[in-house]
């Protein structure tokens, strides 16, 4: 080999060797509250904590366990997760969306003097991109809650404006009004949305210049709120907050703001903030009312090859179905209407965005632990789903840069919180308050003596299934018939006792668990992936296996069989997935693997 060659790949190596490799915390989903804020225009007293004499802004313990999320909680947990992000030396965070809880303006600036702390004391760069819940619509509107804890120990309505709202006990505020993009610029600005002139590149879908004319005088003038506008139907402009950024030298991050604000009537003022449809429906939107995003995101993957730049896309939104495999299933069992299925991307959308050229994204909005491939041609896309802080499993990811071709993915849980039950005694007084008044109670007091974080959320997790996921999803019919079977039950379904002998299975085994612990099952591995086999005993785990593989084999047309045989197939895909704790993607080979 000639000598000056060899030097060459030697000095290329080791500068290589030699830098730290780059990681990026994703924390999704913290949908933050800010429980010791303050409103602006109303010198609201807030309720007194007697456990610390802290005045507090919660929102009460019964609208909590019928929500997705908490709404209180996550305060500490989303403060442990920083601390926890600051310990490890990462020094940038992404947050793909629903960074607030319907982008209120206290919520906003509490959130906002938080991560301007860490930043001061700790270097942490923050990059964010707005879910559906920030902002609700693309404009200000008034808006509420019922649902807030009162002194008294009912609830409390905070409203934005009289005349709202069915609680008896309100206060009027304008700090409790829905911000809209622009609002959410003005007070979060300075978190990715404009440039800063350290970030060695920065633009919007909307620029018209490129990598090597980069300017970050220009980027700030590109970066105004009317120069991010797009008409998402004809006659009505809504903004659109994406935008590219190299924080670290090779690295492009990509916030890509999936949010499809849709008018509900094309007569109607484009200006009036309630005639825009939620944007929950995440991507199938962006194939139908914001082509240009994916048109934008092959431009700079071009361009990031072009110049050797790596790129990390984040949004709030699933690019790829995240049921593993189980989706008709669900649908057959359930229908279409159920279990958030109008969530589930098409697969047009990870074929478009993988054809584009992107292969790494990160999302969040369904709360949930996944991980979803897709390969098109000679093209990869991996769809990670980050978990949200403010359910069960709560955990953030970290991501590492190993080199052009080789990351890392490493799923972070949080166990335990400090102070996650600094707010009980308040809790405490909603409970009473609800027996004095003979109000019928349907939270369960017991979630009041968690020991840890972990344990709270797990135990939310149940309550959510019994108090809204059943009633609302599963067939009544379904439920009544099953609700006092057993494991055992389950089994004598399918197989004599004579059967069982033969095949060396000890029915009485299966007496353990019940039918509604299957259905809590289902969910865990819905909600956290394989993680959740450390909340099921091991046992369990390989009864269900049996199970699945009995009623898959039994010849049976009895709907009740079916629909049995149906939800063990469900359980056997979410159970089986592709790695989402920890693993490591081999971008050139289009594999990955477990670690």
């Amino acid at each position: 080999m000639n000598k000056g060659i060899f030097l060459l790949l030697l000095f290329t190596f080791t500068v290589f060797s030699a830098q730290k490799p780059v990681q990026i915390a994703f924390l999704s989903d913290v949908h933050f509250q800010d429980l010791y804020g303050n409103f602006s225009d109303h010198d609201f007293k807030r309720i007194i904590n007697p456990k610390n004499g802290k005045p507090t802004i919660l929102r009460t313990m019964n609208s909590q366990l019928h929500s997705t999320r908490i709404f209180n909680e996550n305060y500490f947990a989303f403060l442990k997760a920083l601390d926890d992000i600051a310990a490890k030396g990462i020094k940038i965070v992404a947050m793909p969306g629903d960074f607030s809880d319907d982008g209120q303006a206290y919520n906003l600036r509490g959130l906002h003097k938080i991560l301007d702390q860490y930043h001061k004391k700790y270097g942490i760069n923050f990059y964010l991109t707005t879910g559906n819940h920030d902002p609700v619509g693309p404009f200000l509107q008034d808006a509420g809650k019922d649902d807030f804890l009162g002194q008294d120990g009912n609830p409390l309505g905070i409203y934005s404006k009289e005349n709202m709202g069915k609680a008896n006990n309100k206060i009027i505020t304008k700090d409790i009004a829905e911000s809209g993009y622009l609002e959410i610029l003005n007070e979060l600005g300075d978190l990715g949305f404009y440039p800063k002139k350290e970030d060695l590149y920065w633009g919007t879908p909307f620029d018209q210049g490129s990598y090597k004319d980069y300017a970050y005088e220009k980027a700030l003038q590109n970066a105004g709120y009317s120069k991010r506008m797009y008409e998402v139907s004809k006659g009505f402009s809504v903004p659109d907050l994406s935008y590219v950024v190299e924080p670290v030298k090779g690295v492009w991050m990509m916030a890509i703001d999936g949010n499809t604000y849709i008018p509900k009537n094309l007569n109607e003022n484009p200006d009036n903030p309630s005639n825009y449809k939620g944007a929950s429906i995440g991507y199938n939107n962006v194939l139908t009312n914001k082509k240009h995003l994916i048109q934008w995101v092959k431009k700079i993957l071009q361009e990031a090859k072009s110049n050797g730049k790596t790129v990390i896309a984040f949004t709030h939104y699933p690019m790829i179905d995240y049921n593993d495999g189980a989706t008709n299933e669900i649908k057959n069992l359930l229908g279409e209407k159920k279990w958030q299925l109008e969530r589930i991307p098409d697969e047009d959308v990870s074929k478009a965005f993988a054809e584009a050229g992107l292969q790494i994204h990160f999302a969040g909005h369904m709360h949930i632990n996944d991980t979803g491939i897709r390969k098109i041609g000679d093209k990869m896309l991996v769809n990670v789903q980050v978990p949200s802080l403010a359910a069960y499993l709560p955990a953030y990811k970290i991501l590492t840069i190993k080199s052009p071709d080789i990351v890392e993915v490493k799923t972070e849980v949080l166990n335990d919180v400090p102070n996650f039950d600094e707010l009980f005694p308040l809790y405490e007084k909603e409970y009473e308050t609800l027996q004095k008044e003979h109000t019928k109670i349907l939270w369960n007091k017991d979630i009041l003596k968690s020991k840890t974080y972990h344990d709270f959320m797990l135990f939310h997790l149940k309550e959510l299934v019994r108090l809204r996921m059943i009633p609302s999803d599963w067939p009544k019919d379904l439920v009544e018939r099953s609700k006092k079977l057993n494991g055992e039950d389950l089994l004598l379904l399918i197989q004599d006792k004579n059967q069982l002998t033969q095949k060396g299975i000890d029915s009485r085994t299966f007496q353990k668990w019940s039918f509604e612990d299957l259905i809590l099952d289902l969910y865990k591995f819905q909600s956290a992936d394989g993680l959740s086999k450390k909340d099921i005993p091991k046992e369990r785990l390989q009864q269900y296996q049996t199970l699945e593989k009995l009623f898959e084999e039994k010849q049976s047309q009895d709907p009740f069989i079916l629909q049995l045989k149906s939800i063990f197939k469900i359980l056997s895909l979410l159970s089986n997935a592709d790695p989402a704790d920890h693993f490591e993607i081999d971008l050139k080979k289009r594999e990955i693997k477990s670690m």
